[in-house]
């Protein structure tokens, strides 16, 4: 049911019009909800070693020459469950080949402190007391970040949904691919994981 809730939001053009809060939500160390994490320059990795994770600015180049979804993992270097999925989810076989696949795979470093150009446009770091957010994971998250948040764009850049909270590889292999067969076009997700992902994934 979280899932499903999670799933539920309204499409939204990114970059969306940036509303700045005052504060923003941190990980409270309760599992399944909120974490996740990595490096904030991150080289491409071969797909033989997994994800080939890019960065923001690469994934906007190449989707200008080959368009195709993206998929961003937005997390902190201090968010623990962004750790577990890193070693896990992410290293599940069915998740990685699908991702290689279908996605331009991205690591966003929510604290990133330097300015990120896509196109004509720029997102820097805000400095708010101990921590600081860029203003890119803001837009990203719909201006309520949560650690991991894993963002869903489409071939044109456009914002699918944000989706937060740590997530098991078989869901998180679930939703990939609701997204990456434009199935959230057709069907809800409870329906989708009910019926038509067991009739394509039989064995997972």
């Amino acid at each position: 049911k979280n899932t499903m809730k999670r799933l539920r939001s309204s499409l939204i053009i990114f970059p969306v019009t940036l509303v700045f809060l005052a504060g923003f939500k941190a990980d409270n160390g309760i599992g399944t909800v909120k974490d996740k994490s990595a490096v904030a320059t991150v080289a491409v990795v071969p797909a033989a070693e997994g994800i080939q994770w890019l960065t923001i600015e690469e994934a906007y180049a190449k989707i200008q020459k080959e368009p195709r979804k993206v998929l961003i993992d937005v997390y902190t270097d201090w968010c623990g469950w962004c750790k577990v999925m890193d070693r896990e989810t992410f290293k599940d076989k069915a998740v990685t080949d699908y991702i290689n696949k279908k996605y331009y795979a991205v690591k966003l470093d929510a604290e990133q402190k330097g300015t990120i150009k896509l196109g004509d446009k720029e997102f820097k770091y805000l400095a708010q007391g101990g921590r600081g957010i860029n203003e890119i994971a803001l837009a990203l998250t719909n201006n309520q970040p949560t650690y991991p948040t894993t963002v869903f764009l489409d071939d044109q850049f456009n914002m699918i949904q944000p989706l937060p909270g740590y997530l098991k590889a078989k869901e998180f292999h679930q939703i990939i691919t609701f997204f990456g067969e434009d199935y959230h076009k057709k069907q809800d997700f409870e329906s989708y994981k009910a019926k038509t992902y067991g009739t394509l994934y039989p064995a997972k």
